[in-house]
């Protein structure tokens, strides 16, 4: 009878600049709506070059790849008897346009610009392009002579236009525009226009499937139709997730779910549907009749092909469905995890390492890793091929195959409980106790030598020492100094500097800031031939050494007249003296890491260089 169509959406993992895997995963989403018995395949936005190019659409090779990649569709016998929606940049009149490329058997049959473009937020669309502003308008488009000899056209439609198929008649939106307060199918549908499109590059938020759905099934409601929404999905290289979520929809009703959080590259959905429910839908509802009739017309673009067949008369109709959602904890728990993963494996890691300091943020973190290895096994044991050779690759082991969660995590996951003299048994434990219930392989450090290091630079710099709050410190010190570890040494000593240091509009915060310090503060550069210059045997890294063992006290002396102070490094019990061995010593030195210093007294390690006050030498009192 010709009226039930099967149609096509998908969700495709696409890789910003990854032309030739994009172009296979194309070409495999529409080769598995082929086999569905689709006749209209959709899919995401901009999903031949990846939709995070971002400055990359500057350069003319990304659109010069895309043009490639799209006559490589064009040429696939793949492709052929099935329209094909496509998206990717194009250059027009020298105006770079987000745009779908409608095909069907090798020839072009409609170049469609994005009209409302996405620039808030984590969004930046209109840095790289124009909003086509001239609706229900179309001019000609002169193709590249690549396209030329594979479609025997010279020039396609370019604009705002609607296909006219045998059977029905078919519009297009690209993400954004749905959103919009007058979305372009709300005039399609006054038009007669009876299946919409919808090609996104929509990441994760929290509940944002809640307004995607909601978005999608009120314009269905209100106006009758079809709707097929396509989406990106996984890390695209940025810091974003795209959460899938394709979906069809009919009016008002939810016909086809995707999956929100999932590992395969690839999600095709299909439905079939009957175009009689949308016509007969319409002509029920007389106030959209009454705008119906005085609407403005769109251009068509006649398509010599049916989306239905003759005898469809016992072709089953899909069944409308409820739309499931995740738990906001659920959505938490897999999508950061679901980015992790994405994130691992194209950057060829071996995995991740975590300093867990038995806090909630760093357990949190790790829950997330562990979470991660939790869908690689389901997805394992589900037969995605694709994710058991990124395993194999991560793990270095061509023959390993991941069963258990926890023994996956204790071979991507690192953690390591970084101790320091403020901390506590607690922590420690709570540590301990978390990487042995998700099974990370686990690792204690003792940091306090590095705190103590950076405390030195810093005093060292400044010649002042920061202080807790407890002991009389600033709130800054008191900050910088609860946060004083190994990965974050730069920003805590410039933090330090600027906690100590009166700001002044000409001073900047960044090491220029700290440069003048320097000279005043380290040694001057030795002369050639100086006894502790490179290629001197005996001498020691900053000097000559003086009559203590090697490897016990480290103390230097200077070889030749220097402007700053000899330089010692200190071992773990040193004593301040007079240099000269004279019996008479003021009441109290005053030491630039250690301020008020009584003489002889013992003082704890630092092991980083430190000036030595003029008249007097440093040496060890434990021998270690």
């Amino acid at each position: 009878m010709g009226r039930k169509v099967t149609v096509a959406t998908c969700a495709l993992n696409q890789w910003a600049l990854d032309f030739e895997g994009n172009l296979q995963r194309i070409l495999k989403s529409i080769e598995i709506a082929k086999c569905k018995g689709a006749r209209y395949r959709l899919g995401p936005e901009l999903e031949i070059c990846g939709y995070g190019c971002w400055d990359h659409y500057y350069e003319s090779d990304t659109l010069l790849h895309s043009l490639q990649v799209l006559a490589a569709l064009l040429e696939s016998p793949v492709t052929q008897d099935i329209i094909c929606d496509v998206g990717m940049p194009v250059m027009h009149r020298n105006v770079r346009y987000n745009c779908r490329v409608i095909f069907l058997n090798r020839r072009i049959l409609l170049i469609r610009p994005k009209m409302a473009l996405a620039n808030e937020g984590n969004y930046r669309e209109l840095r790289w392009f124009t909003p086509w502003s001239r609706t229900r308008q179309t001019e000609e488009y002169f193709l590249p002579r690549m396209l030329q000899s594979l479609t025997k056209q010279e020039t396609v439609p370019f604009g705002d236009a609607v296909l006219a198929a045998r059977d029905t008649c078919i519009g297009s939106e690209i993400c954004e525009e749905l959103w919009t307060p007058h979305s372009p199918h709300v005039d399609m549908g006054l038009d007669g226009v009876e299946i919409f499109t919808n090609a996104s590059g929509s990441h994760h938020v929290l509940r944002k499937a809640h307004a995607r759905v909601d978005l999608v099934t009120m314009a269905t409601t209100k106006n009758g139709g079809i709707y097929l929404l396509a989406n990106q999905k996984g890390c695209d290289g940025d810091r974003l997730y795209y959460d899938g979520c394709a979906l069809i929809a009919m009016n008002g009703h939810i016909l086809a779910q995707g999956s929100q959080f999932s590992l395969d590259d690839v999600e095709v959905l299909t439905a079939t549907l009957d175009l009689e429910d949308v016509r007969s839908y319409r002509a029920e509802i007389s106030s959209r009749n009454l705008a119906a009739s005085k609407a403005s017309p769109y251009p068509r673009v006649k398509v010599d092909f049916a989306l239905s067949s003759r005898e469809d008369l016992l072709e089953p109709l899909s069944e409308p469905l409820e739309w499931t959602y995740h738990s906001p904890a659920e959505e938490i728990s897999l999508g950061p995890a679901c980015w992790l993963w994405d994130f691992l494996r194209r950057s060829q890691q071996a995995g991740f390492f975590l300093p867990l300091s038995g806090g909630v943020d760093s357990a949190a973190t790790a829950c997330l890793v562990y979470s991660m290895c939790r869908q690689v096994c389901e997805a394992v044991n589900n037969g995605n091929q694709e994710v058991l050779a990124d395993v194999r690759t991560i793990v270095d082991q061509l023959d390993y195959t991941p069963r258990d969660p926890r023994e996956l995590c204790g071979r991507v996951l690192t953690t390591c409980y970084m101790a320091s003299e403020n901390s506590s048994r607690e922590t420690r434990d709570r540590a301990a106790e978390l990487a042995r219930q998700i099974g990370s392989h686990h690792v204690g450090l003792d940091i306090d030598p590095a705190v103590k290091a950076v405390v030195g630079i810093f005093s060292l710099v400044t010649g002042k020492r920061p202080l807790f709050a407890v002991h009389g410190g600033s709130r800054r010190e008191n900050l910088a100094l609860q946060n004083v570890q190994p990965p974050r040494l730069p920003d805590q000593v410039r933090l330090l500097q600027r906690g100590h240091q009166p700001h002044r509009r000409h001073q900047q915060d960044g090491p220029q800031g700290l440069r003048p310090l320097l000279p005043r503060a380290l040694p001057a550069p030795r002369p050639a031939g100086h006894p502790g210059s490179t290629g001197h045997r005996r001498a020691g890294a900053l000097g000559r050494r003086t009559g203590v063992p090697d490897g016990r006290a480290l103390v230097f002396e200077s070889a030749t007249r220097r402007t700053s102070p000899p330089v010692v490094r200190r071992g773990p019990g040193c004593s301040l003296a007079r240099a000269d061995g004279q019996t008479s010593l003021p009441p109290t030195v005053r030491c630039p890491w250690r301020g008020e210093v009584l003489p002889g007294s013992v003082l704890p390690c630092v092991p980083v260089p430190v000036p030595v006050p003029p008249g007097f030498a440093v040496s060890c009192d434990t021998g270690k």
